[in-house]
């Protein structure tokens, strides 16, 4: 069922208008006693400002060093909820410079907006979690993340947040999970996971699968996924009518077949047809990572056995424009064609 966008009006008795503060029309010290002053209507239109300087990365430098983010940080728990948006807001807009993303992580507003993401006003849980996404692209965002303790409550958001904010979530956890996995394993991250590779929308599909990709990377998530029973709802998703939700399934399909148990499961379910489809097609973006699975498949007698009817296909790839390709196709044929 479609759901409405979540949007970035503020409410009408607000006024942008009335805070005659143009593009550097006031410094920076003076905006940021404004941000601290105790009148409500001087918060909302020094933020309002801030907003419009912060594009600038110079600004952004700027305004770390004089310490706005101290003062930003204080506004997070406003009881105005404008002031709460616009705040996000800066935040959202300074995190997307690499100046801002470094500066937010060493200020520590990863744990500072943990409290927002109960907060009832859609967009500033959506600017939370705008920030997190971009902040989490650093390794110390990451560690950032999982040091603040917002695994488990962010894999428990996927069950409840409106769509937009799940893609938000999913890319944050895509990036943290790279680097440890026991927490959201703990927090039932797996089983969510399969739940979400069956959404409507296509960037879930992909998110969802790109996650557990990251998750399957590390040996106890690998055991995670077959025990879920994941392996045979990724298999489904090679004929997906989306090309990044084959890539990223087919991606998640090559670590988790790592195991034995993977490969069993995924040799029950059927999945070297669908395999070689995707390896047939020369468009295929998925195509590198169905050889690299279907090389795993054949580490099996009864995979090696089928794989041997089709070496054509594989010996075509050597001719393929990617090195990449050409290469796993090599390595494809070799098992393909070893005998014991």
């Amino acid at each position: 069922m479609a759901q409405p966008r979540i949007s970035a009006y503020l409410p009408p008795d607000i006024d942008p208008t009335k805070a005659a503060l143009a593009f550097g029309r006031r410094a920076l010290p003076k905006l940021n006693e404004e941000l601290q002053s105790p009148r409500l209507l001087t918060q909302q239109r020094a933020l309002m400002a801030l907003c419009d300087l912060v594009h600038d990365p110079e600004k952004v430098y700027q305004a770390i060093a004089l310490g706005f983010v101290d003062s930003l940080k204080a506004l997070l728990v406003h009881p105005d909820q404008t002031v709460r948006q616009k705040t996000t807001e800066v935040l959202s807009i300074m995190a997307s410079h690499s100046v801002g993303r470094e500066g937010l992580i060493r200020s520590g507003v990863i744990s500072a907006l943990a409290g927002l993401l109960d907060d009832p006003v859609d967009i500033c849980r959506k600017n939370t979690h705008q920030i997190f996404d971009m902040l989490a692209r650093l390794p110390e965002g990451a560690g950032g993340v999982l040091q603040a303790g917002l695994i488990p409550p962010l894999v428990l958001k996927l069950k409840t947040e409106l769509d937009e904010i799940q893609e938000l979530i999913l890319g944050t956890l895509s990036n943290c999970l790279r680097v440890e996995v026991s927490e959201a394993l703990a927090a039932g991250a797996v089983t969510v996971l399969k739940e979400k590779l069956s959404h409507p929308s296509t960037t879930i599909r992909s998110k969802a699968a790109w996650v557990l990709l990251e998750i399957s990377s590390h040996a106890e998530g690998k055991i995670a996924v077959c025990q879920e029973e994941v392996i045979p709802v990724l298999v489904s998703l090679l004929e997906d009518t989306q090309p990044e939700v084959q890539v990223s399934s087919t991606g998640a399909l090559m670590f988790a077949l790592v195991t034995p148990q993977g490969r069993s499961s995924a040799m029950g379910v059927e999945a070297i047809p669908p395999l070689l489809t995707l390896v047939a097609e020369e468009t295929s973006k998925a195509r590198l990572n169905a050889i690299k699975t279907l090389t795993l498949l054949a580490e099996l007698p009864e995979g090696r056995q089928t794989l041997l009817d089709h070496r054509d296909t594989f010996q075509r790839c050597l001719d393929d424009p990617s090195e990449a390709v050409q290469r796993a196709a090599e390595i494809a044929i070799t098992v393909i064609d070893w005998k014991p």
